[in-house]
């Protein structure tokens, strides 16, 4: 699938990388504005550092989300009053695909041992080159592009041989490849993860077992917790937010009745570890990501709307009082 200037491939499908090149020229030329920093590195690879040594910011973020959507989202802020009342909102006419095969942070690198270890989840259109992960033969998607980007969640900067390793693994030059780094503990990296309110449910969905063909559109929103100083406590607010506050309306090609189980079964209330902030659950696991119920990841309230018969199925709840405990907010 060879993209055109568009962005759309030659067989049926777009190019996420072709797609999401023109919204990394722009956070790139846009730096300054952004409070990030862009550089060159040796291997010709360009850096986006957007919380680590630079402040960054909420825009910063947004923009870094819809770059993880691979141009086939709109990332946007907004308020929704009560005590947290600053918002991401996040839309896809082509939810499979954007959140998927682009904005879920699948592909784990890793390089180094002891106190050098660099271990990062990557998200992003590059992923779609790389296809490294089983999913993609599962969604019958893979890009072809002569620019990839992909954006890690690390507070440090990527040894070389990761750098090596992912242009060659996405079939591209180290000089057409753009990586960007996010924190949790920055304000661009709460942004782009509780920007994934809409791929957290769509993921869940495919754990469920529904077809992701049935999936038409989507739609979704989570509060923005502030960053935390420790990374344990930036993460799990990160998780809370959509799994507590989460709110995502999915539109679907399907039955009423499984329009209706899809509805009940997909909030994070129906998980077995729901009712503890998620840096607590991670605790008691003795931070072993693996011992968590996945099913606990998914947004607290859904809204599953049957095109074919007009019906809409509500299901889970906003829970105030866990976000509360998980962000911080002791104050009156």
């Amino acid at each position: 699938m060879i993209p055109t200037s568009q962005g759309q491939s030659a067989g049926s499908q777009p190019s996420v990388n072709a797609l999401a090149a023109p919204l990394v020229s722009a956070l790139v030329a846009e730096a300054a504005a952004l409070r990030v920093a862009v550089e060159r590195l040796p291997e010709g690879t360009t850096l986006v550092d957007a919380g680590i040594d630079q402040p960054g910011g909420l825009e910063a973020g947004r923009r870094i989300a819809e770059i993880c959507m691979g141009g086939l989202g709109r990332v946007s802020l907004l308020s929704r009053g009560g005590r947290w009342p600053v918002a991401v909102s996040v839309h896809s006419s082509n939810p499979v695909l954007a959140c998927l095969a682009s904005q879920y942070a699948g592909w784990s690198l890793s390089a180094g041992a002891g106190e050098d270890a660099f271990h990062a989840l990557g998200s992003g259109p590059a992923r779609a080159l790389a296809v490294r992960e089983e999913l993609f033969n599962e969604l019958g998607y893979r890009d072809r592009a002569s620019h990839g980007c992909l954006v890690l969640e690390v507070d440090k900067r990527p040894p070389a041989e990761v750098v090596d390793k992912v242009a060659r693994d996405c079939g591209i030059a180290p000089q057409q490849l753009t990586l960007i780094l996010t924190p949790t503990r920055s304000l661009a990296g709460v942004v782009q993860v509780v920007a994934r309110v809409l791929e957290v449910a769509l993921h869940k969905v495919h754990a469920l077992g529904f077809p992701l063909e049935r999936v038409i559109d989507g739609a979704g929103n989570a509060p923005i917790p502030p960053p935390a100083a420790d990374f344990i406590v930036s993460m799990g607010r990160t998780n809370d937010a959509i799994l507590f506050a989460g709110q995502v309306h999915l539109f679907v090609d399907a039955a009423d009745d499984d329009a209706r189980e899809l509805a009940e079964r997909l909030p994070s209330c129906t998980s077995r570890d729901y009712g503890k902030p998620f840096a607590q659950v991670f605790k008691d696991y003795g931070y072993d990501f693996y011992r968590i119920d996945p099913l606990l990841f998914a947004p607290a309230q859904v809204v599953v709307s049957c095109l074919k018969s007009g019906r809409s199925f509500h299901a889970g709840r906003i829970d105030t009082a866990l976000l509360d405990a998980s962000f911080g907010g002791g104050g009156a």
